[in-house]
């Protein structure tokens, strides 16, 4: 089977190359090693036989070419987190939107009939959130008064009690929040389109908070993961935001790279026309204060300080039931939190 990763050469798609390489597939990567994931411009190690091609998947010249006798197209070239302010806007929507718009035309032209699409688990907006009243309900947009009085948890949007954050699976509505968040959820909206048009085939990741070996350093693009790793790694204290209680679902890289070899394997047999959409977690939920405690501990660094601070485009709870990818793909994560917590906190992150 002959594969091409865009955004090979990235944190993530350079685990899936590995993947998928273990896995017997021949493997091309297209990336264009763009300096807010890679500061040095350097291309990291591939495992041998691994075909580099300094690409932009924005460029349909370059993209076309990159597709020649390929099966199956593993999209994973993004740009990823909140940024830092609204003129990020058109830089997220020309990489991820642009992109990918550019690539399915391309294999629309090259007869490419495969795709894994890496998107996120922020298409969801808030999670699951069930009041004892009401029932499940959807909280409203966040309010910064609230949330500058230090209130952060999302109250029933009726009645106004408490709510009890659940899992959240793929049938969930989508309500994405931010603008990166709207970005990933066109990108879904995109192969949807090149499915019905093409009879084309698409497995749909939607990644929750994943980590590891290969994080970038600092930078406003960086995950919460690699942004504690980083302060960490200067002799900083990891700085906290909210009060530390947001629930998420971190998620080891190598096992998010397994999903994806997993996720090639399924289109081969899948029905011409078919997408399906699969949450990539562990599906054992942990705060963001339980996260920064565990891996300041193992790193022998600073105690994380709890800031107050917030972001209007973060939520507060979203966490992921993957039992469709064990049922369907599979698959399951393997490396517990504790172990893969423990084996970043000793690994150099990528300059």
């Amino acid at each position: 089977m002959r594969v091409l990763v865009t955004g090979g050469a990235g944190f993530i798609g350079s685990h899936v190359v590995e993947a998928l390489t273990a896995s017997g597939a021949a493997v091309r990567v297209i990336d264009a090693l763009l300096p807010s994931a890679h500061p040095a411009g350097r291309v990291p190690d591939l495992p041998a036989g691994v075909h580099f091609v300094h690409g932009d998947v924005r460029d349909p010249v370059a993209v076309e070419a990159a597709l020649a006798d390929v099966d199956v197209v593993c999209h994973q070239a993004a740009m990823v987190g909140l940024g830092t302010n609204l003129d990020d806007a058109p830089m997220y929507a020309g990489c991820n939107d642009v992109g990918t718009a550019v690539l399915l035309a391309a294999m629309g032209r090259t007869g490419t009939a495969r795709l894994v699409l890496a998107s996120s688990m922020v298409v969801y907006g808030e999670g699951r959130y069930l009041c004892a009243t009401h029932g499940e309900v959807v909280p409203r947009p966040r309010d910064p008064a609230a949330l500058r009085r230090g209130s952060f948890e999302p109250p029933c949007p009726r009645c106004g009690a408490d709510l009890a954050p659940g899992l959240v699976d793929e049938s969930a509505r989508t309500d994405p929040r931010n603008v990166y968040a709207a970005t990933k959820l066109a990108q879904e909206h995109l192969s949807a389109s090149w499915s019905r048009v093409t009879g084309g085939v698409a497995a749909v990741l939607r990644y929750h908070n994943v980590y590891g070996a290969r994080m970038p350093r600092d930078t406003p693009y960086a995950g919460v993961a690699s942004l504690f790793r980083s302060a960490l790694e200067r002799g900083e204290a990891p700085r906290v935001f909210e009060d530390g209680g947001q629930r998420r679902d971190f998620v080891h890289v190598r096992d998010v790279a397994a999903a994806n070899a997993a996720a090639v394997e399924w289109t081969v047999g899948a029905p011409a026309a078919s997408v399906r959409t699969f949450n990539v977690g562990s599906g054992v939920p942990h705060t963001i204060g339980e996260m920064a405690d565990a891996l300041a501990a193992a790193h022998g660094g600073p105690s994380p300080v709890v800031t107050g601070d917030f972001r209007l485009g973060d939520v507060r709870h979203v966490t992921a039931c993957s039992r469709r990818a064990h049922t369907e793909l599979g698959w399951q994560a393997a490396i517990p939190f504790e172990a893969g917590i423990a084996e970043f906190a000793a690994l150099p992150l990528r300059r």
